[in-house]
């Protein structure tokens, strides 16, 4: 039984350590950035050519990369399936400390072992 099977989260600033332990490992965030980052691009393209069918790949692009990495690097179950709002909330909270590089201090903070984990 996993910790997201067993406590409840009431809170995104409770969920927020939870999700950052459940991408540990630095090849899990990275894949999640790359399908955070063409979720974003798709948007951007889809606003600039008016071509609004290409939002319909946005939940494909972002998910594919991060379940991707739940099932075959971290080998836990993506937290979507229980918190599917706050999951989108953290992973482009995630993917926004990555940018600004305070992902690391993030990871500290919220005490994920640094032995499974890079700054990025």
């Amino acid at each position: 039984m996993t910790q997201s099977e067993t406590k409840t989260y009431t809170s995104f600033a409770e969920f927020w350590p939870f999700y950052l332990a459940e991408h540990s490992l630095p090849r899990t965030r990275a894949l999640h950035y790359i399908g955070t980052t063409l979720v974003v691009a798709i948007a951007i393209f889809a606003t600039i050519s008016g071509a609004w069918l290409w939002l319909l790949a946005m939940p494909l692009a972002g998910y594919f990369f991060a379940w991707l990495a739940h099932f075959t690097v971290e080998k836990n179950r993506p937290a979507t399936f229980t918190y599917p709002l706050w999951s989108l909330l953290a992973d482009f909270k995630m993917w926004f400390c990555w940018l600004t590089g305070n992902i690391g201090k993030e990871l500290e903070r919220a005490e994920v072992n640094s032995q499974t984990r890079s700054a990025n």
